[in-house]
């Protein structure tokens, strides 16, 4: 029986809310909206199936369109691949392609609220045969005052990209000897540091979340790397360091 994705197995609590430099504006609701269509009239025990988790943001309709976005690119397999008009559209087209051996499993989830911001997680799961699919991994931190999803250039000051990343390594170093790795050196030499584009702007740290194959093997799954913000004194800018 092949494995289903951890995060279909459970549900992380929200992290609490903290208190920063940035205005806070009135926080909206968040709906969770769960669904699961499999392959019709399929009898066999591998049925296809696409299970989707995602939230819906009570006026805020650009997020849920982002979030929806985000779900659909991780359906692709193939670079340049076009995107699916909905989630129910790439459902409907999966499940009368493949009535048998393929699974998607799309989640969106809050994993913190502060100041102005909503950070949302995005996790996928591909199965389409063999031994195990392929997970992958996401974050929209949502300014609710700028109505946009942030990128790097949005949190650092101006020329500090360099400094950014150089922290990054060396939280990849506190990562490699929590896993009792830092004197391996063929593991480091094989999985050398690379940037990624998967940052979440927690409100007591800052958070890097790696695809398998990029910092490590698949085995170790997703490797997640932590930033303390006073290493990010000056560095970030200041209205996304937590008020002291």
């Amino acid at each position: 029986m092949r494995p289903l994705p951890l995060f279909a197995l459970a549900y992380l609590p929200l992290l609490g809310a903290c208190q920063w430099l940035a205005p806070q504006p009135a926080s909206p609701a968040v709906q969770k909206i769960a669904w699961e269509q499999r392959a019709e009239g399929c009898q066999s025990e591998r049925c296809s199936l696409v299970n989707v988790e995602t939230l819906r943001i009570s006026d805020v309709p650009a997020l849920d369109a982002q979030i929806e976005r985000a779900l659909l690119a991780m359906t692709r397999e193939a670079d340049g691949q076009p995107l699916p008009a909905s989630l129910r559209g790439y459902a409907d087209a999966l499940l009368a392609e493949s009535r048998e051996g393929r699974e998607t499993w799309l989640q969106a989830k809050l994993v913190d609220r502060h100041g102005d911001l909503l950070v949302i997680e995005l996790s996928s799961y591909l199965y389409s045969g063999g031994a195990h699919g392929m997970p992958g991994r996401g974050f929209i931190n949502y300014s609710l005052s700028r109505q946009r999803a942030l990128q790097l250039d949005d949190l650092l000051l101006p020329g500090q990209e360099d400094a950014f990343w150089t922290a990054a390594r060396e939280a990849r170093r506190d990562w490699l000897k929590a896993q009792q790795l830092d004197q391996n050196r063929d593991f480091q030499a094989s999985w050398p540091f690379v940037p990624t584009a998967n940052i979440a702007l927690l409100h007591d740290k800052l958070q890097l979340k790696y695809d398998v194959y990029a910092l490590a093997p698949y085995a170790m799954g997703h490797p997640t790397l932590e930033i303390p913000y006073p290493r990010l004194q000056g560095v970030l800018r200041p209205e996304y360091l937590p008020a002291r």
